[in-house]
């Protein structure tokens, strides 16, 4: 992640990662081109989709994108967003590329284990260079992270895996529901879970505490428009 994009000075101020509020679960479709086995101008089709089907947030997880592809994605994830008559509009967000983020209005950068400490990112984006309520998520995979994310100063929290997933197995074994109902029971941010979420499993992260899901696979695999519709509508109904 760098700092090089350009300030904007705007005025600082608490994040607020739900715009308005909401006593439905947040949904995040997090985007994966190589998993879909497709280019990154095709992502642009599957983040229509998901938008269209009612999805929350997008985050846009292309690690490898060269800069240029993935600003231009981002832009077009940001455009297709705001064209949705919906109130609040989905959110778009950027995995660590904060400068991306910026130039491409996002809502949001997001942040992994790699990624410039939590902290020095807040400060910087609280000094009126993001706007006020631009969002600074961090993954975590324990609570202790989960703290020091809160005590940084973190919009919100991903937490897991969760459940097993081949996307997540680098990070250890599943943390597994009741550690996830713990993470949500000691943070005061909202905790999204992650990691082999599914249609099935996903209303009981819910019943655990989190404030919403994120996954790769649900959202990306293939359905027709009406079948994710349904699936959206069924998860924002989960208590």
């Amino acid at each position: 992640m760098r700092f090089d994009a350009p300030m904007t000075p705007s005025p600082a101020g608490p994040e607020n990662p739900f715009g308005a509020s909401s006593e439905t679960p947040v949904l995040c479709y997090v985007t994966d081109r190589k998993a879909l086995g497709a280019p990154a101008q095709a992502l642009r089709g599957t983040i229509a989709a998901a938008v269209g089907a009612g999805v929350d947030w997008v985050q846009i997880r292309e690690k490898d994108l060269p800069a240029r592809e993935l600003l231009e994605l981002v832009r077009a994830a940001v455009a297709l967003a705001d064209q949705l008559p919906r109130v609040p509009r989905p959110r778009v967000l950027v995995n660590d590329r904060l400068d991306v983020a910026l130039a491409a209005g996002a809502a949001g950068v997001h942040l992994g284990g790699e990624s410039l400490p939590v902290g020095e990112v807040v400060r910087w984006c609280r000094s009126g260079n993001a706007p006020r309520h631009f969002l600074v998520g961090v993954s975590c995979h324990s609570l202790e992270q989960a703290r020091e994310a809160e005590n940084a100063g973190a919009s919100y929290v991903f937490f897991g895996p969760i459940f097993d997933t081949p996307s997540k197995r680098e990070f250890g074994p599943p943390q597994g529901i009741p550690a996830l109902a713990e993470v949500c029971r000691v943070v005061k941010l909202p905790v999204i879970a992650i990691g082999g979420v599914n249609d099935s499993n996903g209303a009981e992260c819910v019943r655990s505490g989190a404030a919403g899901i994120a996954a790769i696979r649900l959202f990306q695999e293939p359905r027709d428009a009406q079948a994710l519709r349904r699936m959206v509508e069924q998860l924002h109904g989960c208590d």
